[in-house]
């Protein structure tokens, strides 16, 4: 296995000879643009590594990996698309396949079964559950009506591999060191309205007796403020629910009385450091989505047929 960093010149070198002159897809951007924005894709180096086995590239956090009985990962690159539809969602085989088989690529180097996956069906609400064990023996928990309405997932059972998928929306992974539970959310605009990042910590206090001082977050590739761009509708319901002083910052008026960008990441950061969460346990890989489209989906960068990232984490 080798490990890569984003602003190296040898992980540069070869991502160009990667991206070459062969994207041609209307969902990628095309390969000058794809090279410069390497060149200038700044990680939070501290944090983060990329690294790559058989060629599937992926993110992990520092932090994360000093804990040998925890797994995680955030697959890189367009290749491997998670679209796994919803229950009542009419996907062609072929697509359910696809998500599948990245769900085999990426467990590989983590030396998972993707069989333990289990996957909520993500309806932008704040409802997180606890999972006790895998439902199906011979295929991932996916699409099951179990998990229908459901954005979070809670465990502290071994060999069970939460996943959740995005194209922008911010995915968190959690983990409380000391009781051994981990966490893994979706949080689109909406469900950070809703809070789900405060639901799930609380949830793990309620249901783990978890100290949030022992708890780690980790926030995975999504759309960031600079892109994150809102009409009046929208950004009046951030400001009517976080009106304090400290959420000053996450808001920015783009056109007078017209556009506004919100910094949803930051907004969950506060919510999380009010909850008892350590500065220092906020992990960001501050990778916006719509500045890099040609490492991570993106919904509005990609539009029709756009294809979603997934980001796991078991205990092991």
């Amino acid at each position: 296995m080798q490990n890569f960093k984003l602003n190296n010149k040898l992980f540069i070198k070869q991502e160009k000879k990667a991206l070459g002159t062969e994207i041609k897809d209307k969902k990628q951007v095309k390969s000058s643009q794809a090279e410069t924005e390497i060149d200038e894709l700044n990680l939070n180096l501290d944090e983060v590594i990329v690294k790559e086995e058989n060629g599937i590239r992926y993110l992990q956090f520092k932090k994360l990996l000093e804990y040998k009985n925890l797994v995680h990962a955030y697959p890189l690159g367009l290749d491997l698309n998670f679209r796994t539809g919803k229950i009542s969602e009419n996907l062609q085989e072929k697509d359910y396949d696809k998500a599948i088989d990245s769900y085999k690529k990426i467990c590989k180097p983590l030396n998972c079964n993707y069989i333990n996956i289990v996957k909520p069906v993500q309806r932008h609400t704040n409802n997180v559950k606890i999972v006790e064990n895998k439902i199906l023996t011979l295929e991932p928990d996916i699409n099951l009506k179990e998990y229908d309405q459901t954005d979070g997932l809670i465990t502290n059972k071994k060999d069970l591999i939460l996943s959740t998928t995005n194209a922008d929306c911010i995915l968190m992974l959690f983990y409380d060191f000391e009781k051994n539970v981990i966490a893994n959310i979706h949080s689109g605009w909406k469900g950070t309205l809703k809070k789900i990042s405060e639901v799930t910590v609380k949830k793990m206090i309620d249901v783990f007796n978890c100290n949030p001082e022992n708890i780690i977050c980790a926030i995975c590739p999504s759309i960031r403020k600079c892109h994150f761009e809102v009409r009046e509708d929208v950004k009046n319901s951030f400001i009517d629910e976080f009106k304090g002083e400290e959420f000053k910052d996450c808001f920015e008026e783009k056109e007078k009385n017209v556009k506004w960008n919100i910094d949803t990441v930051l907004i969950n950061k506060i919510l999380l450091k009010k909850l008892g969460l350590k500065e220092e346990n906020i992990l960001d890989s501050r990778i916006c989505s719509m500045c890099n489209p040609h490492l991570v989906h993106s919904y509005r960068a990609e539009k029709e047929g756009y294809g979603l990232g997934t980001a796991l984490v078991g205990l092991v």
